[in-house]
């Protein structure tokens, strides 16, 4: 039930992965961590968690490599490059992944869920906000969406248009009214390592151009951690799919 492939990608002149799991069901797109590659889901036992979705039917999973991400937490390059590299990396997932779900999914144009936890999470938000004629909901798990420290506090045309925290305001016509139609759910615990106020201003962002969102506060006892994410994934899957 497990699949796996690789090509070159020329749009972020970096090898990218993508796995796949299940035989149908709605399409589910999980962003791995920062530094994570596309069967860091399986290793760290989130598609075990989503096992009886997958299994029922009810959703088909797909993971690729957090190429962006990646080069975020080693600070590789430049600032720019960086920047630069997130941007492409949200027109290789476009571009490049999707045709991949597409293709493997027989020809269907189902909008596609996204998912991810902490970057994951921008990078699922992301994606909708963006495409929303793709991609029909997000699932942010403890998202860090504000990342101009992850660029030195440097901040540039690409990062503006990568981020939804920024972009946001100014989004207007055919884009925001196919957004409006979306929705995007935010969770996050309160325990050690997360950060519940990144939530909340990606939301005040969603709400303040009408986008339907919704913020699930979970207890202290939630940090930071994959049995978190664990217990939210195939809570929300299942509401959403």
């Amino acid at each position: 039930m497990k699949t796996t492939e690789r090509w070159y990608s020329d749009r972020l002149q970096h090898p990218i992965g993508l796995a796949r799991w299940g035989h149908y069901g709605t399409p589910v797109l999980v962003f791995p961590t920062a530094g994570g590659d596309a069967e860091e889901v399986e290793r760290q036992g989130l598609v075990g968690a989503c096992w009886p979705l997958i299994e029922a039917g009810r959703i088909k999973l797909y993971s690729c490599d957090s190429v962006a991400g990646y080069a975020m937490v080693a600070k590789a390059g430049s600032p720019h490059y960086r920047m630069w590299l997130l941007n492409q990396f949200h027109d290789c997932v476009l571009n490049e992944i999707v045709p991949a779900i597409r293709n493997d999914l027989g020809g269907q144009t189902t909008p596609i869920v996204t998912a991810g936890a902490s970057i994951g999470a921008f990078n699922a938000v992301a994606m909708v906000c963006r495409y929303p004629s793709v991609f029909g909901a997000a699932i942010g798990m403890s998202g860090t969406y504000r990342l101009q420290r992850f660029f030195d506090d440097q901040f540039s045309d690409e990062l503006y248009f990568a981020s939804p925290i920024s972009f946001l305001s100014g989004l207007g016509g055919e884009q925001l009214d196919q957004l409006r139609q979306r929705f995007v759910l935010l969770a996050s615990g309160q325990g050690q390592w997360e950060d519940i106020g990144e939530s909340w201003a990606m939301a005040d962002a969603l709400g303040g151009q009408g986008v339907p969102n919704r913020v699930d506060a979970w207890g202290h006892e939630w940090k930071h951690d994959w049995p978190t994410w664990h217990r939210m994934l195939p809570q929300y899957l299942d509401e959403l799919c």
